[in-house]
């Protein structure tokens, strides 16, 4: 279970992501079996969504974080004898590494493939399947990708495809995504069990525009490795050679349960069609990182979903979701 202890107040959470998406786009949702849809369906009434805006796969899981184990969305454009189309690039999926239950989740995003009726590509690394979670990347939709070398080139822990040097890592990105520029951080935030997913400390807002999260706390588990991040940021270049505007993103005070740090970060934010959602946490920094979300995006709403529970989870809004290309 992904929430031991606080099920009940984070299917809540769940019903309020949904009554916010539902307005401005389809919110599909995985569901285990017919019984457990007959539930989220109590649930998305209660709340007072638009039930006609939600629709139900019946996909059994190990897990809910449909941003690492479900299917990443690519469009390829009109070649000659073959038209535009949206394909899933089905990525291997392994629970980061670190968990035993994964193999219903490594069967996701093949079978949303046949629901969607879309074809499926299969990138590969040195001849073996490419391990790769939607939350390990972030991209700018022109051909540029960011991430970390604690998730992707650490071969001590957490380690997803094993001896593979940096080269072959961005090869595979390449072929898999059909980015050409690849924006290295280094590590990830205190709390983080993926080891690194970078969807906890820098986002794309827009094409030439990242947000990065920021720690001004010395004595702060983060200070140093988001400095050093902030660093590495001044050097970077997009895929045109320019260099991107960067946003500091503040980040919330530490956010402990039962003796364990969680991986509470306002980078994990979902951008809809209408609205972006933003977890929040009984901070005072909230209201500042909504401020700056709202500037990035002015031609959305700026949403704050309340993520505390939620987080115990370790993970919030972008690690439980995926968007989806419109036709």
């Amino acid at each position: 279970m992904d929430f031991p202890g606080k099920l009940a107040p984070v299917q809540w959470v769940y019903g309020e992501i949904i009554r916010r998406l539902a307005p401005g786009q389809k919110v599909r949702i995985v569901v285990p079996d017919e019984a457990f849809e007959r539930k989220v369906r109590s649930i998305v009434k209660r709340v007072e969504a638009d039930a006609a805006q939600v629709e139900y796969f019946r996909f059994p899981t190990d897990r809910g974080w449909m941003r690492d184990a479900g299917p990443i969305f690519l469009k390829r454009d009109a070649t000659r004898g073959r038209a535009a189309e949206t394909v899933i690039a089905k990525f291997r999926f392994n629970g980061w590494a670190k968990y035993d239950n994964w193999k219903l989740d490594d069967l996701i995003a093949e079978a949303a493939a046949t629901t969607l009726g879309l074809g499926v590509v299969h990138p590969v690394i040195e001849g073996r399947p490419f391990v790769l979670e939607g939350g390990a990347i972030d991209v700018n939709g022109r051909g540029t990708v960011v991430t970390t070398e604690e998730c992707l080139l650490d071969q001590n822990v957490q380690v997803r495809n094993p001896g593979m040097s940096r080269t072959q890592v961005e090869q595979a990105l390449a072929d898999g995504l059909g980015t050409k520029n690849v924006l290295w951080l280094g590590h990830g935030i205190a709390g983080d069990d993926t080891h690194g997913h970078v969807d906890d400390l820098c986002r794309f807002v827009n094409p030439t525009t990242l947000v990065l999260c920021d720690e001004n706390d010395p004595s702060d588990a983060n200070y140093r490795p988001l400095k050093e991040n902030f660093e590495r940021i001044q050097d970077f270049r997009l895929e045109d050679g320019s260099k991107p505007e960067v946003v500091a993103l503040p980040m919330p005070e530490p956010l402990m349960f039962n003796g364990i740090r969680l991986p509470a970060s306002y980078a994990n934010f979902y951008i809809g069609n209408e609205v972006v959602l933003v977890p929040t946490f009984n901070d005072p920094n909230d209201r500042h990182a909504l401020g700056i979300l709202a500037e990035c995006f002015p031609d959305r709403k700026i949403c704050g979903i309340h993520a505390v529970d939620l987080v115990w989870g370790f993970g919030t809004l972008h690690c439980l979701s995926h968007e989806q290309p419109a036709p």
